[in-house]
């Protein structure tokens, strides 16, 4: 019996529409905010917003690295890079508008099928290196290139996301000093810290990222933090069987610990496995970017912010309609809502045959014995890890929505830590909910 009294309703506020965006279901969520699915009323064409709350910002001592972002993605106009259309602030929030890009990430790709075919695997990483290659000419370097960062559009064509970590020029000794980027993907100058090229070190993520492609794993995987870092100082890394000899030499030579030694970008270029169907993108580059606007977005001028409007909802979870499960299932293919996924993903989706305040009890109580905190606000949860990973702690968004007054689907979303730790988790949490997870043939 749920604790809630029908007569005494609260209700809140919900941002539903910034400027001329209206706001959709949340795409993701990480320790900035989150990302909106979005549509322009104006044109009916989707973009994706990213939403940052300025008093985190500050707090967190982040606004240099906001503004190095927006003048990053300014510069980077590729075909082959996530566009930002424009950059908006409201008296609490900074609104990045980006490219909405439907095929999801790359990772996805790999957590689903495995390893790639080698064609397919080499056109992937010849839009990645053409991109990569553009953003080092710029004076640009992602420094967090993985595959969770790698978009696939509706052609299937790679988009790289997300310069939170970029870098724009290099220090007056020619390299860069802050450690940064991720564990399994990070180049071994950087672990010693003692300065870095970001343009090599950027490659060697590259070849992590083609290794990957077409071994279905990582080369470089350990759960203690120390052993991991000292393969990849190493290069401790074995190719499988079936990677070709052409494509293993090259990957050798990218994953040269020795950053001296390693293969640049033009030799790649030049390198005969790599040109194999090899398409350079051809585009019109923009010149003269401006980007001295960017102080406004922490201004509270009433001349200078974004208007939002709010609905009011009232204490109850968001239904979803036909249109809605169409859109949060793959393509047309409703059974990811209703089975358990497998593979390292950073969001996962179940079916309860429960009401959906039983289902918020039944989830806090299945996460606390597995080391978990737990927050609740109305249908939405926060579970916080107690225990440091590779990329800190493990963070899970949930939010629960009705299909029936009996029946909802939950959706976990992966907010911090690392994504094969989501995927570990994600087996104990169903495990433990077992018995409740509907499925089609279960009897309601």
């Amino acid at each position: 019996m749920s604790s809630r009294k029908s007569s005494c309703r609260s209700f809140q506020d919900r941002v539903n529409r910034v400027g001329k965006y209206e706001f959709g279901r949340v795409l993701g969520e990480g320790s900035f905010g989150k990302v909106h699915l979005a549509r322009d009323v104006e044109t009916g064409e989707k973009r994706a917003i990213k939403v940052f709350h300025k008093d985190r910002v500050v707090k967190d001592k982040m606004t240099e690295q906001i503004k190095r972002e927006i003048s990053t993605m300014k510069l980077v106009r590729h075909p082959n890079v996530v566009h930002l259309f424009e950059v908006m602030a409201s008296k609490t929030k900074i609104y990045f508008v980006l490219e909405y890009v439907k095929g999801g990430e790359l990772f996805n790709k790999i957590a689903n099928q495995g390893k790639l075919r080698e064609e397919e695997a080499r056109k992937y990483f010849q839009q990645l290196i053409n991109a990569v290659h553009y953003c080092h000419r710029k004076g640009v370097y992602h420094r967090d290139l993985k595959l969770e960062n790698l978009l696939l559009d509706e052609e299937g064509n790679l988009k790289i996301s997300d310069f939170g970590l970029s870098a724009l020029s290099q220090q007056e000794d020619g390299l860069l000093h802050t450690t940064c980027g991720t564990p399994n993907y990070v180049a071994p100058e950087v672990i010693v810290d003692k300065g870095y090229d970001g343009a090599k070190t950027d490659l060697w993520s590259c070849g992590v990222v083609l290794f990957v492609l077409m071994a279905g794993y990582l080369p470089f995987d350990e759960p203690n933090l120390m052993n991991l870092y000292n393969k990849i100082y190493k290069a401790d890394f074995t190719c499988p069987d079936w990677f070709s000899s052409a494509a293993r030499r090259l990957i050798i030579k990218i994953l040269e610990p020795n950053p001296n030694n390693r293969v640049t970008i033009p030799h790649i270029l030049e390198c005969s496995w790599f040109k194999k169907g090899y398409k350079p993108v051809n585009f019109m580059e923009l010149k003269n970017v401006d980007s001295s606007d960017m102080d406004m977005l922490f201004s509270i001028s009433s001349d200078l912010i974004v208007r939002e409007q709010k609905e009011t909802l009232y204490n109850k979870p968001l239904v979803l309609n036909a249109f809605d499960i169409i859109s949060l299932s793959e393509g047309l293919n409703l059974s990811g809502l209703f089975e358990k996924e497998k593979g390292g993903r950073r969001e996962m989706r179940f079916t309860l045959r429960y009401s959906a305040s039983e289902i918020m009890d039944k989830m806090e109580e299945s996460a606390k014995p597995l080391g978990f905190s737990v927050k609740r606000h109305d249908y939405k949860m926060r579970l916080e890890g107690s225990e440091m990973g590779h990329s800190g702690h493990l963070s899970i968004s949930t939010e629960v929505f009705e299909v029936s007054p009996s029946l909802s689907v939950v959706e976990m979303k992966k907010a911090g830590g690392d994504t094969h730790e989501f995927d570990k988790f994600y087996e104990n949490y169903s495990a433990a909910l077992n018995g409740v997870v509907w499925t089609p043939e279960t009897k309601l």
